[in-house]
């Protein structure tokens, strides 16, 4: 089966109420309120979840309870007064409350906009495969790069807003890796999150026609090697069109994590564009995920682009 286009949720506009989850971990009052206030900044209504800035009882990992995290992104996505849903920060914990969401109930409530990275990619994964749903791969409001890049803060309140002005996307560090140009549906996230989605029972079956978008943190090069291969064994690569590589922070010297990446998606026989600026690196571009796009990685050592053939939101 080939990927297709997934269902893309309206733009917002001044007004257009933000309800922000914290799905994973835990949120520190000192970055959730200047994130929300930054939302007000951009015309937003900007509402916390009742659960934003729990912490678990016992396991000091988790942001609250798995009911209660669940609870709060279920009541805010089919809040019919709730235009868009933004996660404060990853860390840990989706896997353990997604299959306690009604994603039939998420699915009735219609499209919405979802916003996250790291952790979320699992959620990525199940508006995906569960909803049809297209979201965004982006920046999340309790988390130090949105609070303190303009860069990254731009690129999603554009995404957010004017989605049509940033298709193209990457950052002038952009590089072919494996040069070549290709199209496909975009899709992916955290490497290690889609790699311990794999034997769940809602994994992607196939990924066919998708152009993979990956980066991770504080993973080691053999890590990372040992994720891409289980991913590779696995045959969860099989005929993907091409792989954009965001950040690697944390994972050791860059050229150590670049032989991995070239080792293992070079014989592939794809297009692999490396450091186009997206995930936990210091700068967070916003990726669609779920729409037809173009990677263009160009031989002669110019800049690589991601572009999205339609903005990401209506």
């Amino acid at each position: 089966m080939t990927l297709e286009p997934l269902t893309r949720p309206a733009r917002l506009r001044p007004g257009s109420r933000v309800a922000v989850v914290s799905p994973s971990g835990p949120v520190p009052a000192d970055r959730l309120d200047p994130g929300l206030d930054i939302l007000r900044g951009w015309g937003l209504d900007a509402v916390e979840a009742p659960h934003a800035r729990d912490a678990h009882p016992e396991l000091d990992y988790l942001g609250g309870t798995d009911e209660a995290r669940a609870r709060d992104l279920q009541e805010a996505w089919c809040d019919p007064a709730v235009d868009a849903v933004i996660c404060a920060r990853g860390g840990y914990g989706v896997q353990r409350m997604v299959d306690l969401v009604d994603w039939a109930a998420m699915r009735a409530a219609g499209p919405k906009v979802f916003v996250g990275y790291s952790d979320i990619t699992v959620l990525h994964e199940a508006f995906a495969l569960r909803t049809g749903l297209a979201t965004l791969h982006g920046p999340m409001t309790g988390t130090e790069t949105f609070l303190k890049d303009p860069d990254t803060q731009e690129s999603l309140r554009a995404a957010l807003f004017e989605p049509e002005s940033v298709r193209t996307l990457g950052l002038p560090t952009a590089r072919a890796l494996v040069p070549g140009r290709a199209r496909g549906i975009t899709y992916g996230g955290c490497v290690s999150l889609l790699a311990a989605e794999l034997g769940t029972p809602h994994a992607r079956a196939s990924a066919r026609g998708g152009l993979l978008v990956i980066e991770d943190t504080t993973e080691d090069p053999y890590s990372i090697d040992r994720i891409l291969t289980q991913l590779l064994r696995a045959g969860a690569l099989d005929g993907i069109a091409g792989v954009a590589c965001g950040s690697w922070a944390g994972c050791g010297p860059y050229e150590q994590v670049r032989a991995v990446l070239a080792d293992r998606l070079g014989p592939l026989g794809v297009p692999v564009v490396e450091e186009l600026g997206f995930g936990h690196g210091p700068t967070a571009l916003t990726i669609p995920l779920g729409v037809p796009a173009v990677l263009d990685a160009p031989a002669d050592g110019g800049p690589a682009t991601l572009t999205a053939e339609v903005p990401a939101l209506l």
